[in-house]
């Protein structure tokens, strides 16, 4: 197990350093002039000679990816340059959008389990019946639901109308992460429910499966205590990689509902042609797929044994 985990981390890591260097080029490939973007093209050449090498744009390209490199290796990321007196790293950038968005990605998360695992186990039971169809009309619904058009639709009906919840830019607790949690889950509760009620299918003609309907097992009992574990593989699967694109930045969701985090930071940056945020913020969601990815290889283990066995 112990090499499979360093197999991964090894091949996981040369992924990350792959997409930085692509980033790199990638945004230097952009037409224009970051300068020109950030002071406009009547400024004072002398304070765009001063921008530009603040951003390392009067070095040759090797140079700046190795300056980058060298910021990744100290921590900071580079530092920002839009105000020289009070520059700023832009990992404490990061580390200050970082939290928002982890914790609606794990609000949405929890929102999405809530739903799907009822709904797929509940489908799974009775499967053709009219419980099934309804299970699956309430998935295919998750799923052609735009974003856009269920957060807009979630903020009229329970902020403006009812007012129960709070709107975007309130400071609302947890209160605030309940609509922001229910548009992000919703469409990701789609698919995890299809995934949970296709897997425990799959496991219905199992020889574990029919011995536990030999010894006089209940329906209930059969699915959720024999064959959900099992079942668990596929939409551990799901979930991980889901989480992972989560917590790189739900850049719709933030916008609409005002929440600052690291799609809002991102975008952002994207727009200022701010080339080390940009930069920055790729690298951060890029480990964090790994890291996610490496705790769903863990995970199946965990929810198999036989995996965990064969590594």
């Amino acid at each position: 197990m112990e090499a499979f985990v360093l197999r991964r981390l090894g091949t996981s890591l040369l992924a990350v350093f792959g997409v930085s260097l692509l980033v790199f080029l990638l945004v230097h490939l952009i037409p224009g002039d970051p300068v020109d973007n950030m002071l406009g093209e009547g400024a004072d050449p002398r304070d765009k000679a001063v921008l530009r090498a603040c951003m390392d744009l009067d070095q040759p390209l090797p140079v700046q990816f190795g300056r980058f490199l060298r910021h990744v290796g100290d921590g900071t990321l580079g530092h920002t340059c839009h105000d020289p007196l009070h520059p700023r790293t832009v990992a404490s950038l990061i580390g200050e959008a970082l939290p928002s968005t982890a914790a609606l990605a794990a609000a949405a998360m929890v929102v999405a389990l809530l739903l799907a695992l009822p709904l797929g186990v509940a489908a799974a039971l009775r499967p053709g019946s009219a419980l099934d169809a309804a299970a699956t009309g309430v998935s295919l619904a998750g799923i052609s639901m735009p974003a856009m058009w269920l957060g807009p639709l979630l903020l009229v009906i329970f902020y403006i109308d009812l007012r129960w919840l709070p709107g975007p830019a309130d400071d609302g607790g947890l209160a605030g992460l309940v609509l922001p949690a229910v548009m992000l889950g919703t469409h990701l509760m789609a698919m995890l429910a299809r995934m949970t009620r296709s897997s425990l299918l799959d496991v219905t003609g199992e020889d574990y499966m029919r011995t536990a309907r030999a010894k006089g097992l209940g329906p209930w009992s059969i699915v959720v205590k024999h064959g959900l574990r099992n079942a668990l593989v596929p939409v551990i699967t799901v979930a991980g990689i889901q989480f992972g694109s989560l917590l790189a930045g739900a850049v719709v969701t933030e916008k609409v509902f005002a929440r600052p985090g690291i799609g809002t930071l991102l975008l952002d940056a994207i727009a200022q042609r701010d080339y080390r945020v940009v930069q920055g913020c790729t690298l951060v969601t890029a480990c964090t797929y790994v890291v996610v990815n490496l705790l769903v290889d863990l995970a199946y283990g965990a929810a198999d044994p036989r995996i965990r066995m064969k590594s």
